[in-house]
């Protein structure tokens, strides 16, 4: 049953940090449907006051991550692929309060950012992205940090062009690509980053001294089964190992192997010369221990509407 969504309105008015939508998150969905949203009030004709619409993001940059696929392929510089966040708020018209949430309280309309400010809304849009979860796979901070660890990610800013400098350092061995189970920030990535390296050896005529191989916690190449065919067809023409169930848990670079667990808790121990990592993900704290969250963590929303099953004024993208 939902929430009287007249009475919470109600109790969020008296705020003088109120805004008709509150957009949680400055990334390409929280800007988009800012920039959206700004859009139709205008083409309505309809009366707006600047500050109407806000973003919660503390991030002084807005990266586009797609590209970091290309930083680690050589082909792109990351400090090319950044913009100030600021410059891609359209101010004074949206808001933008650089601060972290804290917390969400659904009933009162409002959210509280870390400095314990609070913020009022009518219409609140939840869009924070994936939490990345570098600290679940013991040595992996470690193994990035070392620049002679073989170890690296295009899953950040600032380990994405290490990325680039361990596929173009490599000779001949081991280069071992993983992927986690579960969601993850664009599930082609992993694997985008496998036929990019794959290609850079074959070009430069390493391709016969390096062992390529693609080892996941999912069950398939691709959760898509016509992608996934394709995907595995395509590993198997060009010779690069699949191993499958299997998620990354440790890493030992002084020994440089890779321990992986399957569903039914077998470990096995890989050896690489390379490894790259796609970290696990989920949703961010924030999220997960608030009352929006369903019981695996994410905004509990109808999958055809995103807007949330309880609060009838909350949506998520």
């Amino acid at each position: 049953m939902q929430t009287s969504l007249v009475a919470r309105r109600f109790a969020s008015t008296a705020s003088k940090s109120h805004h008709k939508v509150l957009i949680v998150g400055g990334g390409t969905a929280g800007v988009g449907a800012a920039q959206q949203i700004l859009g139709l009030i205008r083409s309505s004709g309809k009366t707006y006051t600047p500050g109407d619409i806000a973003i919660v993001d503390a991030a002084d940059w807005h990266h586009y991550q797609p590209g970091w696929t290309l930083v680690g392929s050589g082909l792109k510089r990351k400090h090319d692929l950044r913009r100030p966040l600021q410059s891609l708020i359209p101010t004074p018209y949206v808001t933008h309060h650089n601060e972290r949430l804290q917390s969400f309280n659904p009933e009162a309309n409002s959210v509280q950012t870390e400095s314990g400010r609070e913020l009022t809304y009518d219409t609140l849009v939840v869009a924070p992205g994936l939490k990345i979860k570098f600290e679940a796979i013991e040595g992996l901070t470690k193994a990035l940090a070392d620049p002679g660890s073989g170890v690296s990610s295009i899953y950040s800013y600032d380990t994405c062009d290490k990325t680039w400098a361990d596929i173009d350092a490599l000779r001949n061995g081991k280069a071992v690509f993983t992927q986690p189970a579960g969601v993850i920030k664009c599930a082609g990535a992993p694997q985008k980053i496998m036929w990019m390296a794959w290609d850079r050896w074959r070009r430069t005529g390493r391709g016969g001294n390096i062992q390529v191989d693609f080892v996941t916690g999912m069950p398939t190449m691709f959760s898509v089964p016509k992608y996934s065919e394709a995907l595995n067809a395509l590993r198997i023409e060009r010779g690069v190992g699949g191993t499958f169930n299997h998620d990354l848990k440790s890493i030992d670079t002084s020994a440089r192997t890779a321990t992986f667990k399957t569903p039914d808790g077998k470990v096995e121990t890989k050896e690489y010369t390379l490894l790259h990592v796609v970290p696990p993900q989920g949703p961010h704290d924030f999220v997960k221990n608030s009352p929006l969250a369903d019981a695996a963590g994410w905004v509990d929303v109808d999958q055809g509407t995103l807007q949330h099953k309880k609060y009838e004024n909350v949506f998520s993208l």
